[in-house]
């Protein structure tokens, strides 16, 4: 796409976040969130033809291939900016004794959230997806994306337990996923493995993330705090360096066979550890610019599905919509046995498991490394319609759900789980 092709694009973009900048403080706590309604402007736009991104889902040559290079990259990086400052909000200290919960779910939850998908995927999509794709589209929709569900994870009258785990599954599910979709991605271009080499590709990317996103923040984090103590850094600068740190992470992770999402959010854990002085402005000038990207891409997907969801079937919506309900609650629910947590508490972190943004980006990697794979076209448009679905009903259920909910929690007794 030529430099001037991208121009209204780019335009349609600043004039649908313009006008939304101006009445957000209108509809704060309404269901109408960012999310909804860049999408929305991105669909219509697709529709009347203002904006025409030229999407392949095969990625087939030319300023398709391109743009969905650009798409990917931009989706990336917007997930890294958002991570890191996510993990870099989190209290670490007070995190250790809260740890269960996120820890069943990433643990339990997600290995039988991609399991279901991938067996309810092979049943429902036979002869259009083969064993292996199934189970590609089982773990591009298993991550969640905190981002859609905002209102949750910020909401102060919460149980913080529910919070941080919440925050902290959707922080880490994304690279943890990544194992699974690279083994099933390689074994559904006809790439033998065995179990030896998920186990070796698991342990690579968590690894070398871990690894990468400790000695990053740790290293950077402290750096920062002093020359920040020492008056040696401008505000401006403060909150440049904190983007370098997340977007360092995520490329050494990448080069070195790690998972840079993982990186990036143990890079943000690592950071607010070593410098808890670390300003909410220099984080919220990071959030803001992973948010200002993610807003795109949303805009751009909006565009992208207007094209495609002609193509999307009434067997691809049943399975979106137990995707979003009975793939991801049951899980959650068989995570959460032994905890002590209330079913009301179960049912409010098993239906907030938005597919947003790292869906996205999965099947976006998927359409640029494996552009052969048969399966891609109905892969596309069963994660187009979820990510749709996703965007509306976590949407406009996250503010009255998030207040009912904390309306019970706030009538319990003193002595309730």
């Amino acid at each position: 796409m030529s430099h001037a092709e991208s121009v209204p694009e780019l335009i349609a973009f600043a004039v649908v976040l313009f006008a939304f900048g101006l009445v957000s403080k209108r509809i704060d706590g309404l269901p109408v969130t960012a999310p909804i309604v860049f999408v929305g402007a991105g669909l219509l736009a697709g529709w009347l033809g203002v904006v025409d991104l030229g999407f392949e889902a095969h990625g087939a040559g030319g300023s398709a291939e391109i743009g969905t290079e650009t798409a990917r990259t931009i989706a990336e990086i917007a997930l890294v900016l958002l991570l890191f400052t996510d993990a870099a909000r989190v209290d670490l200290g007070a995190l250790r004794g809260r740890v269960s919960l996120p820890g069943r779910l990433l643990g339990v939850g997600l290995p039988l959230t991609i399991a279901l998908g991938g067996l309810l995927a092979a049943v429902l999509f036979d002869g259009e997806l083969s064993v292996a794709e199934a189970f590609v589209l089982g773990a591009i929709l298993a991550p969640t994306d905190a981002a859609l569900g905002a209102v949750v994870v910020n909401s102060p009258r919460l149980p913080v337990r529910v919070r941080e785990a919440l925050n902290v599954e959707a922080g880490l599910n994304d690279g943890l996923a990544v194992p699974f979709f690279t083994v099933f991605a390689a074994l559904a271009a006809d790439q033998l493995l065995g179990v030896g080499d998920f186990l070796g590709v698991a342990l690579e990317k968590i690894g070398y993330g871990v690894g990468v996103g400790v000695v990053v923040g740790v290293g950077g984090g402290w750096l920062l705090r002093e020359c920040t103590r020492r008056g040696w850094m401008t505000s401006i600068h403060q909150q440049l360096a904190l983007i370098s740190l997340a977007l360092v992470a995520w490329w050494i992770a990448e080069h070195v066979g790690g998972s840079g999402l993982i990186a990036a959010f143990v890079g943000g854990l690592a950071v607010g550890a070593v410098d808890r002085g670390v300003g909410e402005k220099v984080i919220d000038f990071t959030e803001d610019m992973g948010q200002f990207l993610s807003l795109l891409v949303l805009f751009a997907f909006g565009v992208v599905a207007s094209g495609v969801l002609d193509q999307v079937t009434a067997t691809m919506v049943f399975y979106a919509v137990l995707s979003l309900t009975v793939l991801r609650m049951l899980p959650v629910a068989i995570a959460l046995i032994g905890t002590g947590t209330t079913p009301a508490t179960t049912l409010f972190v098993g239906w907030f498991g938005p597919r947003g943004l790292a869906s996205v980006l999965l099947v976006l990697i998927l359409i640029t490394e494996q552009e052969g794979l048969p399966g891609i076209e109905p892969t596309f448009l069963i994660v187009t319609v979820t990510v749709l679905l996703s965007v509306l009903l976590h949407g406009t259920t996250a503010a009255p759900l998030t207040a009912r909910f904390a309306e019970r929690t706030e009538q319990a007794p003193e002595s309730a789980p």
